[in-house]
């Protein structure tokens, strides 16, 4: 069934979408007014979301320290009292601080640096702590220690509510970026690609084809069509897939292969449209005529490995791509926008669409693994006419060690050489997969030949020359016959 993107056509481009009339009011105006807002709300949006950073940032910094003032001043070293640390601490503060401030503050200005903030603090917790004393009319020695317990209190309030200012700045950051990303602009279109490019990257080059030399098969191979386009993903009119197929009559294959750019591209989760679009914008080279088709070809392989996984991403990752194309000028910004926005119907037909790639994929390689068994070559033993008789002189065991030769014909004959032969064929057939024993055990040829047939050539045609030289195997009676077990 072919996709109808009729039904996207009508996306908002710009900010006078929704804008209802007014009977005193002119539609003009109230365009205007409803973009102002908008603009307005983006502004103090992006602002906030910065500040909040700023000070999650700042917060970070001063929290550890202030942790470790608030353990020194519980548990101080035996050199040093708690309040003489602290004083120690305030003055060294007041008069040798760190110029170390935050981005944007001005390092000169001591209110604006790291230690600045530090000193604030603890000219505070000096002065709450010294009013407690008075409020309890401590006198004497027990001045120092109520005053070393009044500091350790007063500094750990305080990094118990930074902790909690930190993670309450956390999630109102995590909710306004949240809510940032439902509102795809036109600067997030651009970004990564045209404006923010100082001198203009020049585009990048498309995935181009590799050439492979065709492997040579000792027999004739099969036509293999790989599928390398999704054929519901061409438009609202249905057209035939596009097809690579590798025959006898070419001299090479071409197929696209994955950059270290779509490589990367296509190892993002199944449905993290999130980073799908950051990625792209941040990779012009991913976004190139071919890249899909690369990264369908990297799918069927990986299928074909086993790596379902892998595969269900590549497809994934170049669905993307083809619909963003498939969309237009503006088709990237468009189509993250319904994804990112959770927009169900969108994201029903994209996500039908790719199941049904990968079954199709799945399906293809099935089949190709198929029939690349069916024309294999394969090695089996045959009579040569139809009078001739296969069997197999298949060894019970060694040869005893009273070997004893009987019968006719064994007149003269050396019986060390018997017992070498009849042990040489013992170790060849022990030699044999456990497979191979016992179709050789049930005399069957056609049991035989199911072995040979699932073993490479190579090993095949040494597995039967190893039968003949061992004399296992017979094209008629005759010879030695092993009756050792007898």
């Amino acid at each position: 069934m072919p996709l109808n993107y009729s039904k996207w056509d009508q996306l908002e481009l710009s900010d006078d979408s929704d804008i209802e009339g007014h009977p005193n009011v002119d539609k003009i105006s109230l365009i205007k007014w409803k973009q102002r807002d908008i603009h307005e709300k983006r502004e103090m949006r992006k602002h906030k979301i910065q500040t909040l950073k700023a000070q999650i940032a700042c917060n970070q910094v001063l929290l550890p320290r202030i942790t470790e003032i608030e353990k020194t001043l519980k548990n101080p070293p035996s050199s040093i009292t708690a309040p003489a640390y602290f004083s120690s601490l305030v003055e060294k503060l007041r008069t040798n601080p760190s110029r170390d401030c935050p981005p944007g503050n001005d390092p000169t200005k001591l209110e604006h640096t790291y230690d600045g903030m530090l000193l604030s603090l603890l000219t505070m917790v000096s002065e709450k702590s010294k009013e407690k004393l008075k409020e309890g009319h401590v006198s004497g020695e027990d001045i120092a220690q109520k005053l070393a317990k009044e500091l350790a209190a007063e500094m750990g309030v305080h990094v118990k509510q930074l902790s909690e200012t930190i993670d309450r700045d956390q999630k109102e950051l995590e909710q306004e970026q949240q809510e940032q990303k439902k509102h795809i602009t036109m600067d997030d279109l651009h970004d990564g690609f045209e404006s923010k490019y100082v001198p203009p990257i020049p585009a990048p080059e498309p995935i181009a084809p590799v050439k492979t030399e065709k492997k040579k098969e000792k027999t004739t191979e099969k036509t293999t069509t790989i599928e390398v386009l999704n054929p519901k993903a061409g438009g609202s009119s249905s057209s035939a897939p596009v097809q690579e197929e590798a025959s006898d009559d070419e001299d090479d294959n071409d197929l696209p292969e994955l950059t270290p750019s779509l490589e990367a591209f296509s190892k993002i989760a199944v449905g993290d449209y999130d980073k799908s679009f950051e990625f792209i914008q941040k990779h012009r080279d991913v976004y190139v005529p071919g890249a899909s088709d690369a990264l369908l070809v990297a799918a069927f392989t990986a299928q074909g490995d086993g790596k379902t996984k892998y595969a269900r991403q590549c497809v994934h990752q170049s669905l993307l791509i083809q619909y963003c194309e498939k969309l237009g000028r503006d088709g990237v910004g468009l189509f993250f926008k319904k994804m990112v926005g959770g927009d169900k119907r969108a994201l029903k037909v994209f996500v039908d669409d790719f199941e049904n790639t990968y079954q199709h994929i799945a399906n293809r390689v099935k089949i190709s693994k198929e029939e690349q068994n069916q024309a294999r070559e394969q090695i089996q033993l045959v009579p040569e006419n139809p009078s001739q008789t296969i069997s197999f002189n298949v060894p019970d065991g060694p040869p005893p060690e009273n070997l004893v030769l009987e019968g006719p014909g064994t007149e003269g004959m050396d019986i060390e050489e018997v017992r070498r032969a009849l042990q040489f064929r013992w170790d060849v057939f022990e030699s044999f997969s456990p497979e191979m024993k016992e179709a050789l055990k049930s005399g069957g040829l056609e049991g035989v030949n199911k072995v040979l047939g699932e073993m490479e050539v190579p090993e095949a045609e040494a597995l039967v020359n190893s039968l003949d030289l061992a004399g296992i195997l017979n094209f008629a009676e005759g010879g030695i016959r092993d009756e050792t077990g007898n």
